[in-house]
């Protein structure tokens, strides 16, 4: 089991290790069997974290053609689908070099934009390192002057798959073989990042020059029902709206339009870009500045921060008439904040909706980037 801990939210949460950590440690523990005929119970394996991890082996064979066997799947305290599943290696001597190929459970590429290039297996470049130095290392202590083709297959994994982002991310027939520390640190930030990162790499690879984001489930909804583009091609940032459009600017991407409930989308009017609760609120604070400035008396203003949901608090400012007024000034203040994000570099805007009234801001500049994203994306 693996002892490396974290601290998140004030909790000590237990780090695990990556479909790839396991892929390379069953690797060398097999390549150990097919040159001297015996698997270990148990292997080393030097992770790019600078970890060195000890993981138990599972199911060996031994064959006079082939040595195979699987580590498990450990992720920690991190609420991964992928705990707990078996990662095979099978491991066969040839004449010289070292192939890596997915065999059942590892799916294929077939979108461009991806760590891998359309029609590999979806084995990413780090864990594809982390093997063949395994391997490499086992034919260096054994003196042998050969090579190595190794077949990383994961049972089930084309079932697990259909309950990930891979079919999104064109990814298919099984889940990827991923990893680029070895190292699983529970609710990493970075790991949702990275997947954004991905989305925007492939719709970049696809030659689009826009791209609009969404929060979450009720974007995506709102987007089918009231948006005139596909929401497949849309990029589900979550709360990381800074970091995406970071990304965004990084990838030269000319446009990028947000789309979210304005629960969320409201704490844009005070320049939040990471809109968890965890990170910041200021929701009812950033309603109670947008109606002072739209001319709101303060009986009514005084009864914002008493709501537990935007949604109350508009009801109360559309009740009092100021709801025009105070979501004018909302968009305003939304817009400055994301141009100053980007700085001139993009065209930047944001559409917010609720579940009573769908869109109910559109900063400067939405109506014309919704226009050129669906003539891009229909076209």
């Amino acid at each position: 089991m693996m002892n490396e801990y974290v601290y998140r939210s004030g909790k000590l949460l237990r780090c695990g290790y990556t479909t790839g950590s396991c892929a390379a440690a069953a690797s060398k523990a097999a390549a150990v069997g097919v040159l001297t005929g015996k698997i270990a119970v148990s292997t080393d394996l030097a992770t790019p974290k600078g970890i060195t991890l000890t993981l138990d082996i599972h199911e060996p064979e031994v064959t006079s053609g082939y040595a195979r066997c699987a580590v498990k799947k450990d992720s920690g305290d991190d609420p991964d689908i992928t705990n707990g599943i078996l990662v095979f290696a099978k491991v066969v001597k040839t004449e010289s070099g070292i192939t890596i190929t997915g065999g059942e459970g590892v799916g294929k590429v077939t979108k461009a934009g991806l760590d891998q290039p359309v029609g590999e297996w979806a084995i990413n470049s780090v864990p594809r390192r982390m093997i063949s130095e395994a391997v490499s290392e086992i034919a260096q202590k054994y003196g042998y002057k050969g090579g190595f083709s190794v077949e990383i297959s994961i049972p089930g994994g084309a079932e697990i798959a259909k309950r990930t982002y891979n079919p999104r991310l064109g990814i298919e027939g099984g889940i990827s073989v991923i990893g680029t520390s070895g190292i699983i640190e529970p609710m990493s930030n970075a790991a949702l990042v990275d997947t954004i990162r991905t989305e925007m790499n492939m719709r970049k690879a696809g030659g689009y020059e826009n791209i609009f984001l969404t929060l979450g489930n009720y974007g995506e909804n709102f987007i089918a029902r009231a948006m005139p583009f596909d929401v497949e091609k849309s990029v589900k940032c979550s709360n990381f709206i800074g970091d995406a459009v970071d990304i965004a600017l990084e990838l030269g991407f000319r446009g990028i339009l947000i789309i979210g409930h304005i629960g969320k989308l409201v704490k844009l009017g005070a320049g939040i870009m990471n809109t968890h609760s965890a990170q910041a609120d200021g929701r009812m604070e950033v309603l109670v500045t947008c109606g002072l400035l739209a001319g709101a008396d303060t009986g009514t203003l005084k009864r914002l921060p008493e709501c537990a949901t935007v949604d109350a608090a508009l009801d109360i400012l559309d009740e009092a008439g100021y709801l025009r007024g105070t979501l004018g000034i909302l968009s305003e203040r939304a817009g400055y904040y994301l141009e100053a994000k980007v700085k001139g570099a993009a065209e930047i805007a944001a559409v917010m909706f609720s579940d009573k009234r769908d869109i109910l801001v559109r900063t400067s500049c939405a109506d014309a980037l919704t226009k050129r994203i669906a003539e891009e994306y229909n076209g």
